[in-house]
This record gives structure tokens, sequence and C-alpha cells, in this order.
């Protein structure tokens, strides 16, 4: 099990938001994954709605010894929030663990002993530390193999991450053992020029310790944790989600993939003229056209996007269609989606791409479980069975979240996006 620490004694700068979105990130790319609440706040779990009422035990209980109460296994306090998402939760009676143990021989080891015992259940732990450097931290560091540290890019973040990183270094010493220590900036704005400052300086101050991952200021990060959920059920398809993938991806070993935004970052549309833009985007790439029964038609691309209704963020796209072919032509040059038979056939054309994903509802928008196959270069194709009903997906080319450019069924949902619709009969 590979151990993480989350750790800054500055407050506000995206620890717990760090570890339930990253856990969740790992979980969402298929490894077993445990998150562990250190700080008596108990905001893990109220990040994702926990109901605090209900834990009845808690990671103090795991600490603890006979002397001190009735001891408790990791296992008997753990919560499973998702597929391969466990999250072991904290509450108030931890604030006293320091009090406690004050005195008391191995009291910085206590916590690798609580995990010993699920070490081979899980691939990946991540410690979600309080926002000071006293015992639970240096637990939390006893246990790790690595430790992040969060870093929002503002002035007095940076200015308080040299006395941090000290104590870092001071911390590893006493534990006697290789800690790899990581700078992560977060609450990343590039629109402002002192975010821009602050991470030019990370990079020439902290090079050594700077993460190539970046995690950008995102008002959807801060809505899935009011609504209680991690951002890979929340929105999926967001800028903070492809963010803490990237993280996630780094820590695995992969390089980050580039994710360029829909549109500058700068530039400040109403909902209704997004969507225009976004359509016309799509029709942009658009070649083919079908209708929703068994008959395929080639079409000439969109010639304009009519209108955009504000209220719903339904979009009209105008189209003409083109003379049919013969049936050996059309499922050669098919690309969208088509129901055929018991199975719904996914085909799209990327020359470029190294990678082609599907996300949507019927796979829990996890697109690593449904990755397409290439029949020959630049052509992706994947069936699927799928029951009846409505389904919406996006496709992942090389890392990016990307709508399908032969499906002209899209839907606005309300983050903003576009999603690709297919209704299976």
């Amino acid at each position: 099990m590979r151990t993480i620490s989350i750790i800054n004694q500055k407050g506000g700068c995206g620890k717990t938001t760090t570890s339930i979105n990253l856990a969740a990130c790992l979980a969402r790319l298929g490894h077993k994954t445990l998150l562990v609440d250190m700080d008596p706040q108990g905001h893990c779990g109220v990040g994702l709605a926990v109901p605090e009422e209900q834990i009845e035990r808690c990671i103090y209980d795991t600490l603890i010894d006979e002397s001190d109460g009735k001891v408790a296994k990791m296992a008997e306090i753990i919560w499973q929030i998702s597929s391969d998402f466990d999250l072991a939760p904290s509450n108030i009676r931890l604030a006293a663990f320091e009090q406690v143990f004050a005195g008391r021989t191995g009291r910085e080891d206590r916590l690798a002993k609580a995990l010993q015992s699920v070490s081979n259940h899980y691939e990946w732990c991540i410690l979600d530390c309080p926002p000071s450097v006293g015992l639970l931290t240096f637990n939390a560091l006893k246990a790790s193999d690595e430790v992040v540290v969060p870093v929002e890019t503002g002035f007095f973040s940076l200015h308080g991450l040299t006395k941090m990183m000290e104590t870092l270094e001071v911390l590893r010493d006493r534990c006697n053992k290789e800690i790899l220590i990581r700078v992560l900036p977060t609450l990343y704005d590039t629109r402002t020029k002192l975010a821009r400052e602050v991470l030019s300086e990370l990079r020439n101050k902290f090079r050594d310790y700077l993460m190539e991952s970046t995690v950008n200021f995102n008002t959807k990060l801060k809505e899935a944790a009011s609504f209680g959920q991690p951002i890979t059920e929340y929105d999926p398809g967001s800028r903070g989600y492809k963010d803490f993938v990237n993280l996630a991806r780094e820590l695995m070993g992969h390089r980050p993939t580039d994710i360029e935004p829909a549109f500058s970052e700068t530039q400040t549309l109403s909902r209704p003229a997004e969507l225009v833009q976004r359509a016309k985007q799509l029709a942009q790439l658009t070649n083919f056209q079908f209708g929703r029964g068994t008959v395929l038609m080639q079409a000439e691309p969109i010639a304009e996007v009519s209108e955009a209704d504000p209220d719903n963020g339904a979009i009209a796209v105008e189209t003409e269609i083109a003379p049919m072919k013969t049936t050996a032509q059309k499922i050669e040059e098919f690309y969208g989606v088509k129901q055929v038979g018991d199975e719904v056939v996914f085909a799209a054309k990327f020359e470029q791409a190294k990678k082609v994903l599907i996300a949507g509802d019927f796979n829990n928008w996890s697109p690593m479980s449904t990755p397409m196959i290439t029949p020959r270069p630049g052509i992706w194709r994947m069936s699927l069975p799928l029951p009846p009903g409505r389904y919406r997906y996006r496709f992942v080319v090389d890392g990016q979240w990307m709508t399908d450019p032969n499906n002209q069924y899209v839907e606005a949902n309300q983050f903003g996006e576009l999603n690709n619709v297919i209704e299976v009969d």
C-alpha cells in the first residue's frame, strides 16, 4: 500500500479538497483507495456526506490503548463511499489524542501500526492532515511514503512555504526513513497576475519539489463539497475533475496531459452564447448524420446553429441530408453511435489519437473501464450491450474530454457542458 500525506500547517489551501478528490480519482482509475481523516474537524466525512451523528467509531478508536477505552480495528470504522473508495472518518474526539498520548513511548507510530492491518487490502492510502504540525501530523508522516504539500497560489502561502518545507525536512530526518516531499499548486487562477507570478516563483525556488500538475480554481470543486460528493460524481466533465485525474496520473508515474480550455479563460460569455459557441465548434467537426432507427444516412456538415434556448439549454441544429449510399458503403464509412441488434456501436475518427475512451451513464462516467479499439489507424470503435433507455456520453481522447463530433444529438447539462445522447430501443 502506497501512503501519501496531504500536509500544510496553513488553512484554506485545499488540503481536504485535494485529499477527497485525489482519493476519488485514484478509485475511479481502478485503484482500491483508503482515505484517512486525521483532522479532528472531520471535514472529509462532511465533504462525502457521511452523517456525523452516525459516526460511532472513528480513527481515534484505532489509535488508543485498551486502557484508554474500547479499541477498534481499522476495518471496523471504515465507510464505503463508492466502488474502490473507502473512508476512515474522524470527529472531535481525535483532538484529545495529543493530550492522551503525551509522554508515551511509541506515540508517533500509532497510525502506522493501525494501517498495517489493512495494508494488503488497498493500493493507495491518502491521509488528510490537520492544519498544524503536531503529534497527529507526525503520526501521518511516520506512516507515509510520500508527502504532498498543497500551496494556494497567493502571497501568504508563498511566504510560509519555506518554513513549512524546513519543518518537514526536520520531521523527515526524525522519521529515519526516506519520504518524498512534493509541492502541489492549488486554487490557481490564470486570469490573475498575482497567481501567475506566485506560480513562477514556486518554479524558481522549489523546482526540485514542484509537481507538474496544477489544481486550477474551479467552482465545481466547491459545489461538489457542498453536495457531499467528490468531483468524480458531481461533474466528471469539469476542469476540476481533469486536474485531479492528472494529479492521480502523475503520482502513478504518468506524465500529466495538457488540457486546453474550451475557450479563453479570460473570456466571459452568457450561458446562451456559450452554448451557441460550443455547438458551432461541434458543427465544424460533424460529417455524418443518422436517425434514431435502423437506417444510416450520410449528411453534409452542419450549416449553422440556429438557436440556443437560455431556459433549458436546448440547441437547434440545421443539417442537409445527402443521397443514400449502399449498405456496404454506409457500414464502412459510419461514424457516430448506432444500435445494432442488442448492442450499441460507437465509432469515431481521430487520426492523431493514441488512446480513446468512452464515459457515460452506462459506466458511471468511468472512461478507464471502456477503452475503444482501433481496427485500423485513426479509426476507433467499441460495441456495448446496453439495455433500453436513454444514455448520455462523451469521448476522452488522449486525456481530453470531447463531444462526439458525429452525433448531433446533444444536450447541455446543468454545468454548461455538452453531452451526446443515444436512445436505445
